[in-house]
This record gives structure tokens, C-alpha cells and sequence, in this order.
């Protein structure tokens, strides 16, 4: 049986944090202008790491969000870009209260927990331990950001891998759409932590070089951090969410299914819920990580349904977000259709034989898209798809 029609979602404002810039204005110059926001590690120590290099939000990241509150220099890096995507998002629709927020997220208050585990270890005071510990569960940066405005509201947490923020997003649509809540606050959060980089690098899944999605030459991804936050409502005008889909293929704990078959039902469904023909695409903003056997089944499942429509991933630029890269790309897609660009896809040398996809290759090329797929797809067989439109005036 097919989805039934999913109402139109409206995004009546929105907050980027990447590494890109913080503020949706840095994001979209640095969509627009290619710009690689990926550099060495600085957050924390690699050495002995294959990979050397991450996606990293600005240094002055603890000095903008004390600038809006200066509780906040004793909060996480998540909690700060939490903050400041959620000010962007309020001075964008100054009366929006939330009836409840669902933010997706993997690592959580996961460098808190680091620090948590290194205070025991060298002996300081517990009062000092407790303080990180407390800020280790993944609600607890969204919780601390909301009291800065005010907010008190229920917070659902989404982690279901790098689809969590993508998931997020569908599932306050669902809420919206149900009559369960007029108003949500949704988007997705991550930041880089010392754990996550040593597993992703101990399971050879980070490269030693440039990241470059859907390239033949592809050795793996880069990972990367920030934040994305929408205010979300009932309503046809403007920009607006008009499908999700989501789907679970079971294949691997790690891989996905060579066929394409997961991310492929994602996409249909998301085009079902939205009534809409694959023919309507006009840009596809794919999940793209770099690795081998991830951006294969993506193809595969694209080359399936809409074979001719441009695509690229960001996270050329990036670097990977986790559970942030949903909400993250999600803007992305809202920058592009505004700014009347599709974002490029970087470090592309050449196209892989058996996946003939029309990538956007290393600038950016004008062109004026009205709706996108954008594509997030995770450990466990996680996939999830949302459509993004803008009404043409």
C-alpha cells in the first residue's frame, strides 16, 4: 500500500552551524564559493591516526555563544553550536514557541564523557567529574540551549546513525502532520569527539587524503561536526518539507546493501508521501560519505529512480556530521534553492563507469531548483530521505 499524501510542512526559519561558517549567510558563500572547511585536528590529538584531518566549526565557537550567553563557557561544543543555530532560528521567527523539539544526534555529550572518564583518572575533585557527567546524556545540550530562550517543552532525542537528523526532521513533520503538535523545533547536533574519530579510523573507514564522494579514486571519509535547527509548522507557503521516508534494510552492522536497495526505498517513499514523480527532482543532495562501498549503493539506488537529475554531496566540503548531517544538508538544500545554485561536489576527478550520475563537480553550477532529495543514510541499514520545496513565484 503507498504512503498516503504528506502535507506540506512549512520551514518558517532555520540556524546552520558548520564548518562552512556559523550562520546561515557563511553557509550559503561557502556552499556557493566551494569553499573546504576540512583542516587538521586541532580539538584533540591523532597522532598514529590513518587519518589526520576533520570538519571542524570556528575557534571562536566558545566566544559567539557567550556572547548570548555567558553561562555557556562551561558548556560542551555540541550545547554552543546547539545555541547558536537555535538564535538563528529564533531572530528568524522571533514568536515561535515550540510545543516539543526533536533533535537527532549519535555522539551526544560524548566529549563529556571523555573528560568525565580522564578527571577519575588523574584524581580531581568529583564535584568536577559530576559536572561533565551530567552533561554527558544527549538531551542535555538541547535542554540548555531552550532555557537560554525560555523554552520548556518536551525533548525527543532521534539516534539512528547518520540518519538520526534526517529522521528528526521527518519525524516532527509526522507530528505536525497528525494534529500531535502545531509547532516543533527540529534539527540535528554533533561534535567531533576523540572516541568517535579513533573508531571510525580503527575501522578504516576515514582516509588518509582528500574526501571525495562518488569519485572513482574514493579511499574514505572525513569526519565533521555542527548543528542545524528549524522552526517547523503547519503551512503551504514558502519553503517547506513536503516528504520524508524512511527504511531499514538489516544488511550489515556497518555496510549497506550492495543493491541500493535501502536507500532506494527511502527515496520512493519519499517521493510517494510528497506525491511526486521522480521527474519533478531537480537536484539530489546525496549522503556521499567517500567510502567504497557506501556511495556504491547510493548510486545504485539513484541510478534506479532518477537517473538523469544532478547530484552532489557536501561532505566533500564538510566533512561528516554524524547525526548533525541530516539537519545540516537539510539547510543546505533550503541555501541552494534560495541562493539558485546547486552546491558542488569537491575533490571529483573522474565518474566511476558503472555509476554514470550527473555530479556536480567542484563548483557550483547556477540553476534555479524547486525541489530536492536530500539523502541520509547510516550504520544498521539506517536510510531516510526527505523532500525539500520552494514554490516557483
Amino acid at each position: 500500500m503507498s504512503p498516503l499524501p504528506f502535507p506540506k510542512v512549512r520551514v518558517s526559519s532555520f540556524g546552520c552551524v558548520s564548518p562552512l561558517g556559523v550562520g546561515r549567510q557563511a553557509n550559503r558563500e561557502g556552499l556557493r564559493a566551494g569553499r573546504n572547511g576540512i583542516s587538521p585536528v586541532r580539538l584533540f590529538p591523532v597522532t598514529g591516526r590513518r587519518s589526520q584531518t576533520a570538519g571542524q566549526v570556528t575557534e571562536e565557537l566558545g566566544a559567539l555563544a557567550h556572547s548570548i550567553a555567558p553561562r555557556s563557557r562551561h558548556w560542551s561544543r555540541g550545547a554552543q553550536m546547539v545555541l547558536l543555530a537555535m538564535e538563528e532560528a529564533r531572530q528568524g521567527r522571533p514568536d515561535f514557541i515550540p510545543d516539543c523539539v526533536v533533535m537527532g544526534t549519535t555522539s551526544g555529550g560524548m566529549p563529556l564523557g571523555e573528560d568525565f572518564f580522564r578527571t577519575l583518572a588523574a584524581g580531581q575533585p568529583s564535584h568536577a567529574a559530576t559536572r561533565r557527567l551530567l552533561g554527558y546524556s544527549p538531551q542535555q545540550p538541547v535542554q540548555q540551549a531552550m532555557r537560554v530562550f525560555h523554552w520548556d517543552a518536551p525533548v525527543q532525542i532521534v539516534s539512528a546513525a547518520c540518519a538520526s537528523g534526517t529522521n528528526a526532521l521527518g519525524i516532527a513533520c509526522q507530528l505536525i502532520r497528525s494534529g500531535a503538535a502545531r509547532r516543533v523545533l527540529a534539527g540535528g547536533y554533533d561534535a567531533l569527539a576523540e572516541f568517535v574519530f579513533a573508531g571510525f579510523d580503527s575501522l578504516r573507514a576515514s582516509t588518509a587524503e582528500k574526501c571525495r564522494p562518488f569519485d572513482a579514486d574514493r579511499t574514505g571519509l572525513v569526519l565533521g561536526e555542527g548543528a542545524a535547527v528549524f522552526c517547523l509548522e503547519a503551512g503551504n507557503e514558502g519553503l517547506a518539507i513536503s516528504g520524508y521516508g524512511s527504511a531499514v534494510d538489516t544488511h550489515h552492522l556497518t555496510q549497506p546493501h550492495p543493491s541500493g536497495a535501502g536507500p532506494l526505498a527511502a527515496m520512493r517513499q519519499a517521493l510517494a508521501s510528497a506525491n511526486l514523480e521522480p521527474e519533478a527532482i531537480d537536484y539530489i543532495n546525496a549522503h556521499g560519505t567517500g567510502t567504497p562501498f557506501n556511495d556504491a549503493s547510493e548510486a545504485r539506488g539513484i541510478l534506479q529512480i532518477c537517473p538523469r537529475t544532478p547530484v552532489s554531496s557536501t561532505k566533500g566540503m564538510t566533512g561528516h556530521s554524524l547525526g548533525a548531517a541530516g539537519a545540516i544538508e537539510a539547510a543546505f538544500c533550503c541555501e541552494a534553492m534560495e541562493g539558485q545554485f546547486l552546491p558542488p561536489n569537491l575533490n571529483f576527478t573522474r565518474t566511476e563507469k558503472e555509476f554514470p550520475l550527473d555530479i556536480v563537480a567542484n563548483t557550483a553550477r547556477p540553476a534555479r531548483p524547486h525541489r530536492i532529495l536530500s539523502n541520509s543514510f547510516g550504520f544498521g541499514g539506517a536510510n531516510a530521505t526527505l523532500v525539500l520545496e520552494l514554490p516557483e513565484s
